[in-house]
């Protein structure tokens, strides 16, 4: 027997490849799926199944074209409906893989159909539970996510407490548990950075599987402080419901060099959006006027995820060379699979052409805190909530501002002021001001370093919540 986990640190997202004396199953596959075909054939084993723990809504799972490719049968639990084939098991169910045994445990509350996947050694012993997004290292599902459903966010979260408690938590402490998963993910509040471990462990420090902890508990802690959900996820979960176009299709669609001229005249003719892949600090040099930053360097798919409202949007790529079809790869992870190609040659082709570039206005942390001291500056701080209730600049014109929702709060600032951008680092705050300068505020400048300088520069901090959070 063998199991590896195939972890993806940009999505946070685990799958897994299990074999066993030539057979295969593959848990939660990515978009692209030919790695899984081509690591079977080097094993010489056939793939015969293909897990779903539930209908993923932060990417999109290559089930389908590896199902395409291989004949291997989709395998869903309970309740789950499919506009293609696949097998809906039954609770209970079993599945044979070479020696061992695959057994469903129907495991509603994330999402109604979640399942988690109990794997049985040829002795018959309880091994391992692929939990999907039902129990994390140190948390567990988000229960606000169902598709289409009547039932409320405490409804399923009701759910996700007897599934844990019936299901999961009198399974033996040595079980392994193999999420789908860490750190990073808004499928859940607090995950563990580590991405395997052992069920007795998580009995006894996941503050979700606490031996005492009644349901009305349960509810309550599992919903509190919990933010909506980014507005792809019903999306990329529609997707993985009803079928997408084939990841080869995206690719080659997506994958093509553009001179400046072409770039230039599809752009307009598309109606395109511009995105730029490079860091931060290459962009804020010299971009393409318009155009809208989200470096590779980052969180990348999800941060694309939150803030492109449209998956069918058209989209120009400056990249990195050499990382073009890792970015269109990226995109389509989270179903963005409407690439019209990219800038052959990189951003230098771009201002060899002899056209317009635009900069982005950056200032120092220790520069910055000069101007602070003096003047009643208007500062955005775009980081995340809890980020910001940590810690803030204390000013009566310092506004929390933050990323995830620029879209929806752009009403609340003027084109007529002049904005200081900050967030922990200087990626995000990147992001920020590319599409406040797209947006037509002009009047922008970001403060490098985030927060993490500025702390040392000596400005005024507050430790408490400003009534002028956004």
């Amino acid at each position: 027997m063998r199991i590896e986990q195939i972890y993806t640190g940009c999505l946070a997202q685990g799958a897994y490849y299990i074999e066993s004396n030539g057979e295969v199953a593959i848990i939660d596959p990515l978009r692209e799926t030919q790695q899984y075909v081509d690591k079977a054939a080097n094993e010489h084993a056939k793939i015969k199944y293909i897990f779903e723990t539930h209908f993923h809504a932060d990417f999109v799972s290559g089930h389908i074209d590896l199902a395409k490719k291989t004949g291997a049968k989709i395998i869903f639990g309970p309740t789950a409906k499919t506009d293609y084939e696949a097998y809906i098991a039954k609770d209970n169910e079993t599945f044979k893989l070479g020696n061992i045994t695959i057994k469903v445990l129907h495991t509603p509350g994330h999402t109604l159909e979640s399942a988690t996947y109990l794997l049985i050694d040829k002795n018959g012993k309880d091994h391992a539970i692929f939990s999907g997004d039902t129990l994390f290292l140190g948390d567990v599902g988000r229960p606000d996510l169902a598709i289409k459903s009547d039932l409320t966010k405490e409804d399923l979260a009701a759910m996700l407490y007897d599934s844990l408690r019936n299901k999961i938590m009198p399974l033996a402490d040595d079980v392994i548990v193999y999420p789908a998963h860490g750190a990073g993910s808004a499928c859940g509040k607090n995950l563990s950075k580590d991405t395997v471990g052992i069920l007795g462990e998580q009995k006894k420090t996941n503050y979700a599987l606490r031996a005492d902890m009644t349901k009305e508990e349960f509810v309550k802690e599992v919903l509190d402080g919990i933010l909506p959900p980014p507005q792809y996820f019903a999306k990329n979960a529609m997707m993985n419901k009803t079928g997408y176009d084939a990841f080869e299709t995206v690719l080659k669609k997506g994958n093509i060099a553009l001179s400046a001229n072409d770039f230039e005249i599809i752009a307009n003719h598309e109606n395109a959006l511009v995105l730029d892949v490079r860091t931060e600090q290459e962009f804020a040099k010299g971009h393409i006027p318009n155009s809208i930053f989200i470096g590779l360097n980052g969180a990348f798919a999800p941060w694309v995820g939150a803030l492109i409202t449209d998956l069918k949007q058209p989209i120009l790529l400056v990249t990195p060379i050499g990382q073009e079809k890792e970015t269109v790869t990226r995109l389509s992870r989270v179903g963005y699979d409407n690439t019209l190609g990219f800038l052959k040659g990189g951003f230098d082709t771009w201002g060899a052409s002899g056209k317009d570039v635009e900069t982005l206005e950056s200032i120092s942390a220790e520069a910055f805190s000069n101007r602070f001291k003096e003047e009643d500056l208007n500062v955005l701080d775009v980081r995340k909530d809890g980020e910001y209730q940590s810690t803030h600049l204390k000013g009566k014109n310092v506004k929390h501002f933050a990323l995830d929702y620029i879209n929806q709060n752009m009403h609340a600032i003027s084109k007529d002021k002049t904005y200081y951008i900050h967030c922990a680092g200087g990626y995000r705050s990147a992001i920020a001001t590319s599409i406040l300068k797209a947006r037509g505020f002009n009047n922008l400048i970001d403060i490098t370093g985030g927060i993490e300088t500025l702390k040392k520069t000596g400005v005024p901090l507050s430790d408490y919540v400003c009534p002028t959070t956004l």
